[in-house]
């Protein structure tokens, strides 16, 4: 992409004092013509790039416009690292790799620290990778997205005008303007499949400020819990909600009181303990959980 390769070459010529048209274009892959506009475009956004003509000549920026790469302490550095390194795990294109390779030159000291490593993919990692990568195009090019979405109440087509990728609650999301819905949606990745890329460009909107509330998101329409788990099930609670989530009665259980912002997600979670678990609250909770366990017979009867 064309954005790209002119941050690749602002990024050069920050590292080095002079470069020449005929190395930048042996370095993209591209024409040294094509070299020349880029520069013209980085020029006209306001990069002060100096050329020089004749034997010793090329292109540079004022020194004046760069930042000494040693004001990045070796833990600011490493904590670039682990950043992108982050982001290579959910993308096709290795940033770490680029940028130690673009500060080796003056930095040999530079090496990734492996004591962080951080992995946002999923069970799905190239699905979910395909899945960003087209979304970040749409963004860059202001072009809506359509995809097929599964929700609680069945599955159907949504088309958007994609504006973020968030990571949030463990898993990505991207939030947008959708055009059925008219309002903004956040959309769980893991949920959103035969993502395609519209030819419907749009005009970025002026996002407001309630549709970047994340939480609001699940806070619509809230279910109270109030339950008792065995004392053997205190990792998951604190796993899920935290070391104070719970207190412990005196007969050795616990017992935890908390919102859910989806009925089937909250029964599906209580189910998931078994019989390690006394539901207090709500009441259709606990004629759910007798149901299912009167369905469960049945089939292990008839089995």
């Amino acid at each position: 992409m064309k954005i790209d390769r002119l941050i690749g070459i602002i990024t050069i010529l920050l590292q080095k004092d002079k470069v020449t048209a005929p190395e930048l274009a042996e370095r993209f892959e591209v024409s040294r013509r094509t070299i020349n506009r880029d520069i013209e475009d980085i020029c006209r956004a306001g990069v002060p790039i100096v050329t020089m003509q004749g034997s010793g000549g090329g292109i540079s920026i004022l020194d004046s416009y760069k930042m000494e790469k040693a004001l990045l302490s070796d833990d600011e550095l490493q904590a670039v690292f682990s950043g992108l390194k982050g982001i290579d795990s959910v993308s096709k294109t290795s940033y770490l790799a680029r940028l130690v390779e673009k500060l080796s030159e003056k930095h040999a000291r530079i090496q990734p620290d492996e004591t962080v490593i951080i992995d946002l993919a999923s069970h799905y990692q190239k699905p979910l990778t395909e899945k960003i990568e087209v979304i970040k195009n749409a963004v860059g090019a202001g072009r809506c997205i359509s995809f097929r979405y599964y929700y609680e109440k069945g599955e159907g087509i949504r088309t958007i005008e994609p504006y973020h990728l968030i990571f949030k609650w463990s898993s990505w999301y991207v939030l947008g303007y959708c055009l059925d819905r008219e309002d903004y949606r956040l959309f769980k990745l893991n949920r959103l499949w035969d993502i395609c890329l519209s030819d419907k460009e749009f005009t970025p909107r002026e996002i407001p400020a309630r549709a970047l509330r994340f939480e609001d998101y699940l806070s619509e329409s809230a279910f109270h819990l109030k339950a008792l788990f065995q004392k053997s099930e205190k990792y998951r609670l604190i796993e899920e909600y935290g070391v104070e989530c719970c207190q412990e009665t005196e007969s050795g259980e616990l017992l935890l009181e908390r919102d859910f912002a989806n009925y089937h997600h909250m029964l599906s979670w209580v189910l998931s303990f078994g019989d390690k678990v006394v539901v207090l609250e709500p009441r259709q909770l606990c004629e759910d959980r007798k149901r299912q366990a009167e369905n469960i017979l049945k089939c292990v009867s008839q089995s």
